[in-house]
């Protein structure tokens, strides 16, 4: 579907091709406005959301854990991913040491997405032991009820990265 040849993609029921995770998942809250995963459109909350969700697309996902998924990258070239990323949980821990969530007290679709690339630690062995806070907030997303939903109807229970 992806001109790109990646995921995610998802066309709209009308025929409209989105892609991008930011993008897709903005579309989705907007759709169910009373679910509150995403502040309304023109607001500064709203761009504080979309601040996050571009973290965790260019700093984690792609800037961060992709590259340890490559099998021919030396151990070298990970090291400097694996740093990058140290950096950015270090960042997030301090985050969490006064937030419930990204967004301050309220749940949204950028944790969804966090929790879900996040969880990509285990994958690649790297170790997020080191920062509680993350640890405690991984624990607070993967005991939702719609969460725990999602990992089951993925076949994904019991999950094979335990949450720290």
């Amino acid at each position: 579907m992806n001109p790109l040849g990646y995921v995610p993609a998802l066309v709209l029921d009308e025929g409209t091709l989105l892609t991008e995770g930011a993008a897709i998942v903005q579309n989705i809250a907007d759709q169910v406005p009373s679910k509150n995963l995403a502040p309304p459109n023109g607001t500064i909350a709203r761009t504080r959301l979309q601040a996050w969700l571009n973290f965790i697309s260019s700093e984690m996902h792609k800037g961060g854990f992709s590259p340890l998924f490559y099998r021919g990258m030396p151990e070298e070239g990970k090291d400097i991913f694996r740093k990058r990323l140290m950096d950015r949980f270090a960042h997030l821990d301090q985050h969490f040491s006064n937030n419930e969530y990204l967004m301050g007290r309220e749940y949204s679709i950028a944790d969804a997405h966090l929790f879900v690339v996040s969880n990509w630690a285990g994958w690649v062995h790297f170790d997020l032991s080191r920062y509680p806070n993350v640890a405690t907030y991984r624990r607070r997303i993967g005991a939702r009820a719609a969460v725990q939903a999602a990992l089951e109807a993925e076949g994904l229970i019991p999950w094979p990265n335990s949450l720290p």
